[in-house]
């Protein structure tokens, strides 16, 4: 994609992130050193390591200096107090951050660029899965591993097209520049950012006007009339009243289907193998996008019914005769809605244990009730202390605040090393593991320890 890269070594503060990773192997790939620092190791940073990447875990500032970075790229996540970042900046390290590295990258190709405060995980994924399957191809730049792939990064040079998801968060997406948007909701959230709503909506327009002039837009019904560009724009959802649209949907045997509406042509009977009735409105403007560039039918229907989904997002860990169990990475009250929902439409007969770790103080202080709200409609409850990722913790709040919340009687507060001994004695049979902090980790030993107990 950078046909012409003069620098050599890269330098990556918070390298374990799903999008500094992503970056990092493609630069690995077209034969640079690459170095980085990240607080704890996980599988995805001792893959990058197999990959031939040279990574510390401990924040020494030994490690950037005798890297000799030409180019130091570091994620809005990490802290300022951060040492190796500090001697970055003393040291007067070219400096970039993550989405502008992005921006960058993607330049010289037609960018697919997917944004939303939910879904754009799944949608991203399925988009370049669909181009990936087709004539077209694609490379791609993802917020999530993929289970077809088994990676957040696709390389292929003779395509002209490129996805990426476009994250909102410090109002990164503004600096990718298109020729495809998709905007798949917009939600309160980030507001440590944004402060309210109305500045979330106003930056999603921004990116919105990103949009190159010839390209295309592709908007949620729902927030259809909270955006308003120069460029050719298509709306999707469910609904019959939508340039793009499911209709027809119904279950056999585990699998959606469903008839594709399109402003040309109607589809039907599309098979779509990954679960959740909110994922039909993903594969919708995944579909449309992949229509209106020339994905043929046949393209289409093999490569939606081959779609595997992406790793924590409405992810299958465990299936048997007795215990079922999902985990997602939904970390917002209305994510939370939509995976519960999905669960009861799939199992309505089972009774739903739900585990949740809340992901920083200010989003948890925020939507407080929301989350009691959303988190009400499982069966039982387990909360895990709060994430904190970036931030120091306020006065006040708590998961424990947040259980008090919650109108139920079986619901619990526990910390990581009682979990599973709380999940042995409970044994669920349908068992969720909600969240987007470190209870990734957990989801291994849960699901060995429901083999066991089998």
């Amino acid at each position: 994609m950078l046909a012409n890269m003069e620098m050599k070594t890269y330098y990556f503060i918070g390298i374990g992130g799903i999008g500094m990773s992503a970056i990092a192997r493609y630069l690995k790939t077209m034969g640079h050193n690459v170095f980085g620092y990240d607080r704890t190791a996980t599988q995805l940073t001792k893959d990058l390591e197999s990959e031939g990447m040279d990574i510390t875990y401990e924040d020494d500032v030994n490690h950037i200096l005798s890297a000799n970075a030409d180019l130091v790229i570091y994620t809005p996540a990490i802290g300022q107090d951060n040492n190796i970042l500090q001697c970055a900046k003393e040291n007067n390290m070219p400096l970039k951050k993550r989405s502008e590295m992005l921006g960058i990258i993607t330049k010289s190709k037609k960018a697919i660029a997917v944004a939303g405060t939910h879904g754009k995980t799944t949608t991203s994924g399925l988009i370049a899965h669909l181009l990936k399957k087709s004539h077209l191809g694609c490379s791609a730049f993802l917020g999530g591993i993929s289970n077809n792939y088994d990676t957040n990064y696709l390389l292929d040079v003779e395509s002209e097209y490129v996805v990426v998801e476009a994250d909102e968060y410090d109002r990164s997406f503004l600096q990718l520049e298109p020729y495809v948007s998709v905007i798949t909701s917009i939600a309160a959230d980030h507001l440590d950012i944004y402060g309210n709503l109305q500045n979330l909506e106003q930056a999603f327009s921004e990116f919105a006007w990103k949009t190159q002039n010839q390209g295309l837009l592709f908007l949620n019904k729902e927030i259809e009339d909270k955006i308003s560009t120069g460029v050719k724009s298509f709306s999707y959802s469910f609904s019959t009243d939508s340039d793009f649209y499911a209709d027809n949907i119904r279950v056999s045997k585990g699998c959606y289907y469903f008839d594709f509406h399109t402003p040309d042509k109607v589809i039907y009977d599309m098979k779509m193998s990954y679960p959740g009735l909110h994922n039909v409105e993903n594969a919708v403007v995944a579909l449309a996008v992949a229509f209106s560039l020339g994905v043929n039918e046949y393209e289409l229907r093999d490569a939606l019914a081959d779609f595997a989904g992406m790793k924590r997002r409405f992810d299958l860990r465990l299936k048997t005769d007795t215990t079922i169990y999902y985990d997602d990475y939904a970390h917002h009250p209305q994510e939370i809605e939509a995976t519960i929902s999905s669960l009861k439409s799939l199992y309505p007969d089972k009774r739903i244990c739900g585990v949740f770790q809340p992901h920083l103080y200010s989003r948890t202080k925020d939507f407080a009730d929301w989350f009691a709200e959303s988190l009400g409609m499982l069966d039982d409850v387990i909360l895990l202390p709060i994430y904190p990722a970036r931030e120091e913790p306020i006065a006040g709040v708590s998961s424990k605040m947040l259980l008090h919340k919650i109108n139920k009687m079986d619901k619990y507060c526990v910390d990581k090393e009682q979990l599973l001994p709380l999940l042995s004695a409970l044994q669920p049979e349908l068992l969720v593991t909600l969240g987007a902090g470190d209870i990734d980790k957990l989801v291994e030993p849960i699901t060995n320890m429901l083999k066991d107990n089998e």
